[in-house]
């Protein structure tokens, strides 16, 4: 079974960076696509973007320009890069994985079925 542990979180102030690494195990890690998602306090999860198995990105428009994906296949790590953080972007943050995928697949959020604990963020004003 795939495991993944987030980490990284922190207090930073608005306008601060912060990196999340996603270490993944129990899987091929090269055939997984990796999702980061959020939740904030008394709301949903909010799917916040991914990167497939191939190294395509896609992020929902709030975090464009701001968030950068990554990943490391030799070390079976994914990264959120977090720029310009502001208040809102408080949440516990975490990774899913979903796979696996042949080349060039398409993904949905729907395909992203294995999470792990997150790890908290704090933007403070």
């Amino acid at each position: 079974d795939v495991q993944l542990q987030a980490s990284g979180g922190g207090l930073v102030q608005t306008g601060g960076s912060l990196r999340l690494s996603c270490a993944v195990s129990g899987v091929i890690f090269d055939d997984y696509g990796i999702g980061w998602f959020r939740q904030a306090p008394g709301k949903g999860s909010e799917g916040l973007g991914w990167i497939s198995n191939d190294g395509m990105t896609y992020y929902i428009d709030s975090v464009k320009g701001r968030f950068t994906i990554s990943r490391d296949n030799e070390k079976n790590m994914a990264y959120l890069q977090m720029n310009n953080l502001k208040p809102e972007d408080t949440a516990v943050y975490y990774c899913a994985a979903g796979g696996p995928f042949g080349f060039m697949a398409t993904l949905a959020w729907s395909d992203f079925t294995s999470y792990g604990p997150g790890t908290q963020v704090t933007v403070s004003s």
